[in-house]
């Protein structure tokens, strides 16, 4: 059974957001680099997390897609890239296992299937993590959160710069998704405004038919940066983290009976995260800032 990828990004609307990241205005995208905010640590750097006896491991191969980005995705010379990609290497040469590791792209659907049958190791994918799938698979601590952000219009007139200056504003989202309910119910004083997908959405906050919008955090930084977007828009207030409604971050998938292995990768991670090549990956794929104003 195909399972939801992490926060609202399904294959659905994945080739426009490919196209988003193609079209990123470098001016903006040089000032948010000039200012970069650091990804959020979800690691407790004092900790430390064992790692585990892993010599007799024969390969290691990671499982992913190709239609995920800036996660996973072919890259102009024919390449599998993204940030899953180069945190996998990143993850193989902190375990020492280099030689050993390898990348499989499969099709969305063919992850979990090709995981039980043997024919990877390890799923890094976005596969949202749910409890009916804890009860069959192993997953690694989460690395990162993808979180809902609000974008404005920027000649919009508001009386502050947070959230509640939207009181009474009509803010559209994406009926039926995670973040219509979150709205809802983290912030009721306003005019929840419904549509029927994120093109839709997009197009009436660029008209000012809306407010504002609120949405998937990463969508809405690369069209508010985006030539599509026209420099309309920008970002507001937030970033907003909810495990109850955006679930619990990207993980690594694993077999349930593979927990040495899940340890190590959890291992490899704290590392990453500790020596700041984490935060360096982030860096590399999103060029727009996540995470700030």
């Amino acid at each position: 059974m195909r399972q939801n990828r992490i926060s609202s990004l399904k294959s659905r609307g994945l080739f426009a957001l490919c196209l988003l990241m193609a079209t990123v205005n470098p001016l903006a995208a040089a000032a948010q680099q000039q200012a970069p905010v650091d990804l959020p640590i979800l690691f407790d750097t004092r900790e430390r997390i064992a790692r585990p006896d892993l010599s007799g491991i024969v390969r290691l191969r990671f499982l992913t897609t190709v239609d995920f980005p800036p996660f996973n995705f072919i890259d102009q010379t024919g390449k599998l890239a993204g940030f899953h990609v180069d945190l996998v290497r990143e993850i193989c040469r902190e375990l020492a296992l280099t030689e050993k590791c390898q990348i499989q792209a499969v099709t969305f659907p063919e992850l979990e299937k090709a995981l039980v049958d043997g024919n990877g190791e390890a799923i890094a994918a976005g596969i949202a993590v749910t409890a009916e799938l804890r009860k069959r698979f192993a997953f690694s601590r989460p690395f990162m959160r993808l979180p809902a952000r609000f974008a404005v219009a920027k000649k919009a007139t508001l009386s502050g710069e947070t959230a509640p200056a939207l009181d009474g504003k009509r803010v559209g989202v994406v009926t039926a998704s995670a973040h219509e309910a979150m709205l809802k119910a983290f912030f009721p004083k306003v005019q929840a405004v419904a549509f029927p997908d994120r093109t839709a959405l997009f197009a009436s906050l660029k008209d000012g038919k809306v407010d504002a919008a609120f949405g998937d955090g990463m969508q809405l930084a690369f069209w508010t940066n985006g030539t599509e977007a026209a420099g309309c828009c920008r970002l507001f207030d937030g970033p907003y983290a909810s495990e109850r409604f955006l679930g619990e971050g990207l993980t690594i998938m694993l077999r349930k009976e593979d927990a040495a292995l899940a340890g190590a990768v959890d291992h490899a991670l704290l590392a990453l995260s500790r020596s700041g090549r984490l935060q360096e990956i982030y860096l590399r794929y999103f060029p727009v800032n996540l995470y700030g104003g």
